[in-house]
């Protein structure tokens, strides 16, 4: 571990993207920090400091700083983070939180950071130009790198593709690491819309694009042993300094000290034999129409398998429970369950009966599964996660994928068959993938890989600063 001395004067700023999805992975990385002695100053909602609070280690070196989220046309009232929002108005949130600025601004004259970390304010590297006092920052990716890499790297030229042939959105762009790595057509087709769609003031792509070209270094979630490739290709592309913090993953609560509300599911999973139950989860952003949404659980009725379901209701419902097909609660009862609720999802991945996780593939979700010892079945549904997801079965080895038709529909058979494949204990596969997922967890695992790569990452900053 380094010597906090070398760093007790290092001040940094955090201002993620407002998701607990990226709040959280931040607030790791700060813990990380101020274990070393650097003091921070985190940016964040009102809403979200409730939810941190307990996780902040280091209370009198994180010190949380509110940011009024403003309300902007077609936001729900009081909308404050993604959890507020329903996908389809994301945009809307991008737009308020541009609107944070001057608040941001005011906060950062009067703190005097020495760097500022953030991933989707594109516009806080302008706010040191030109000042003697001013900081260094630095876009601190905790998404798939593999995604950036496909798409938003500037030899990809998206925007000229647009006018080409979609063959040339399946295949990777010049240089990347990863050539054997290809995207199906319809995939293609249906992400391009949403790569130029607007978020705030600009579109997706130039809003990505941009966090990259105006940081002073880039820096990511990740080991190099698993996406070192990647990573150095995005700063090469871009032409800044990275490092890699490592993925910084927090430790399940032991189960006592679960929370009454949380017991239930553990008391459920007792009732199983080891390695038996097949665990879904697709995050709290993740939402599908009720035909998907009844042929998902359909598909895990029909592996036979125990298995516990954890998703929003889908669009138009209330609750998963009006959403669910006719007599299938009758059908599964002892053996499954759907829930549209909060579950604890670390302590249900390392919980002995769990054998499964069926995962969306999401940048948390992967790094849970892969320091659980589940097998792992994916169900992609953003281009983000689709690389992703291609990346953890293509090269890593570690897992299936869903197929799915052309209309990105995925089939009850299809899940079936997936989840069958991996648990079949005596097959080729799953023996090839268990194997495979065995090395990386062990690297995951390892304590001393993790405080090096802070360490390095402590020292690269130093560097940094020392830079014009």
């Amino acid at each position: 571990m380094g010597n906090p001395d070398d760093t007790k004067q290092l001040h940094v700023v955090m201002y993620p993207w407002i998701a607990y999805g990226h709040l959280i992975p931040y607030l790791h990385l700060s813990n990380k920090l101020a274990e070393r002695g650097v003091r921070v100053s985190f940016l964040l909602p009102k809403s979200a400091q409730a939810r941190l609070d307990k996780d902040n280690k280091y209370p009198h070196l994180i010190r949380f700083f509110p940011v009024t989220i403003p309300h902007v046309d077609g936001l729900p009232p009081g909308a404050e983070t993604n959890s507020d929002v329903p996908a389809h108005l994301v945009n809307h949130l991008f737009h308020a939180f541009d609107k944070t600025k001057p608040q941001v601004q005011s906060y950062l004259n009067d703190l005097k950071p020495d760097l500022v970390f953030y991933d989707t304010a594109y516009w806080i590297p302008a706010l040191s130009r030109g000042r003697i006092d001013g900081f260094k920052s630095v876009n601190y990716t905790i998404v798939h790198p593999i995604a950036i890499a496909f798409y938003l790297t500037p030899s990809r030229e998206l925007e000229k593709e647009m006018d080409d042939s979609v063959e040339a959105l399946i295949k990777p762009p010049p240089g990347f690491p990863s050539p054997a790595i290809r995207l199906k057509r319809h995939e293609a087709q249906s992400f391009v819309t949403p790569l130029f769609s607007k978020c705030g003031q600009l579109t997706f792509y130039d809003w990505a694009t941009t966090t990259y070209r105006e940081a002073d270094a880039v820096a990511f979630r990740s080991y190099r042993e698993i996406h070192g490739p990647l990573c150095d290709y995005i700063a090469q592309e871009y032409a800044k300094p990275m490092s890699l913090t490592g993925p910084l993953l927090p430790k399940a609560p032991p189960e006592e000290s679960s929370l009454d509300g949380e017991k239930w599911v553990i008391s459920w999973l007792n009732k199983f034999e080891a390695g038996s139950v097949v665990f879904c989860g697709f995050g709290s952003q993740t939402t599908v129409d009720k035909d998907q949404f009844q042929e998902l659980v359909l598909g895990f009725e029909l592996t036979g398998m125990p298995f516990l379901v954890a998703m929003k209701p889908p669009h138009g419902c209330a609750t998963v429970e009006e959403a669910l097909p006719e007599g299938f609660e009758e059908r599964v009862e002892g053996r499954g369950m759907v829930y549209g609720g909060w579950v604890p999802q670390l302590q249900i991945l390392q919980h002995p009966s769990t054998g499964c996780f069926v995962s969306h593939c999401g940048g948390g979700a992967m790094w849970e599964s892969l320091a659980s010892d589940c097998q792992i079945v994916l169900i992609p549904f953003t281009f983000e996660q689709t690389l992703g997801a291609r990346f953890m079965v293509e090269e890593l080895k570690v897992a299936v994928e869903v197929e799915t038709e052309e209309s990105m529909w995925i089939s009850k058979q299809s899940l079936s068959n997936a989840v069958k494949v991996v648990m079949d204990r005596g097959g080729a596969v799953a023996g090839e993938l268990k194997r495979n997922h065995a090395k990386l967890k062990a690297l995951l695992s390892s304590k001393d890989t993790e405080e090096t790569y802070v360490d390095n990452f402590i020292r690269d900053l130093q560097v940094l600063l020392q830079s014009y």
